[in-house]
């Protein structure tokens, strides 16, 4: 059974987890450990599915709508007999046998949260109660991944486990921060009422390759910016702070949270802070230094702070980012160029 999480008092008993399928404990059949990515189409999904199914011993199911994903991601996978995609939205229920469900359906970009807020909230509350009611079925273990936004516009820095948040729940953005609080209740529900094996990260602002290209996030857009030679557009006053972790480092520290023993929650991200005009200078810098910054307004709610505090990653997981960002922008850069058919120029 996995250690209890480390905030609040979870004394309440829990169940013990439902049995999986009989053929994980048959002495003549050494079955693959079956895992679905739900939302594997996606930039951090489809690079987690390209870690699974390095390891053979892996058959990897992706359900996913496309609504921020794309069949480009996955690629090189279609066709290949560990590997399944289906077209699916996790607000409607699925059928399938698994022994992992890595949940990361759920548009994580403003602009596309923003555009269809109920289908938003009802991925994080409905979607995530169908994915454990899957869990529950067949007895797998699940992992949300939840986000830094349960902080909301954080009162206390850097952010820790034990840190409940400062959330407005009737903002612009609270069909997101709000839906994953409540997709964090339901999954520790489940655990206390039905015994499921959770794991709950809450996943900090990542970048790399496969990020779209327009989806209003700070990096995507300094990048496809820089390359365009369009000014890099800064949100007032600059001075509001992200940390940005590689999503090599990132697909590293969830796969070891639902290996490892612990529910979580356990923040996954990287503790190197920058202001968004730092963030614009090392852009200018690395990939474009003719472009001008320029300042625009800012959007409602935005937190001015955000830095993990990844002691209980550290601790537990043996997990800290390892790729720093003036390596890991270059490489998304590479990425970018290609699609937008931008070479660089000699």
């Amino acid at each position: 059974m996995a250690k209890e999480a480390s905030n609040g008092n979870h004394n309440s008993a829990t169940k013990a987890p439902p049995t999986p399928s009989p053929l994980r404990f048959s002495k003549y059949f050494q079955a693959n450990m079956r895992i679905l990515v739900t939302g594997g189409a996606g930039f951090i999904g489809s690079h987690l599915v390209d870690r699974l199914m390095e390891n053979e011993k892996n058959e990897v199911i992706v359900a996913d709508n496309y609504f921020t994903g794309s069949k480009e991601n996955l690629k090189k996978w279609i066709g290949h007999p560990r590997f399944e995609l289906i077209r699916h939205d996790v607000t409607e229920p699925l059928l399938v046998e698994v022994d992992q469900i890595y949940h990361l359906a759920c548009p994580a970009s403003p602009i596309f949260y923003k555009y269809n807020p109920v289908k938003t909230i009802k991925t994080n509350v409905i979607g995530t109660l169908n994915m454990l009611g899957l869990a529950k079925r067949v007895g797998a273990r699940i992992l949300l991944t939840s986000t830094s936004e349960v902080y909301g516009d954080p009162l206390v820095h850097p952010q820790d486990e034990s840190y409940w948040g400062n959330v407005n729940p009737i903002g612009v953005r609270s069909c997101y921060d709000e839906g994953k609080r409540v997709a964090e209740t339901l999954m520790f529900d489940y655990h206390r009422q039905h015994g499921i094996e959770i794991r709950i990260a809450r996943i900090f602002n990542t970048y790399g390759p496969r990020m779209n290209i327009d989806d209003g996030r700070v990096v995507s857009n300094f990048i496809a910016q820089a390359i365009r030679n369009e000014p890099l557009t800064v949100q007032a006053p600059g001075t509001q702070t992200r940390s940005f972790c590689y999503v090599s480092d990132m697909v590293d520290g969830l796969i070891r949270l639902m290996e490892g023993e612990n529910t979580g929650p356990i923040n996954i991200g990287n503790p190197g802070e920058f202001t968004m005009m730092e963030l614009a200078e090392t852009v200018k810098e690395l990939i474009n230094p003719e472009v001008e910054i320029i300042e625009v307004e800012n959007t409602p709610d935005d937190p001015r702070q955000r830095k993990p505090d990844i002691t209980k990653a550290k601790e537990l997981l043996g997990w800290e980012p390892k790729i720093k960002l003036r390596d890991g922008l270059p490489l998304m850069e590479e990425d970018f160029r290609r699609r937008l058919e931008v070479p660089r120029e000699n």
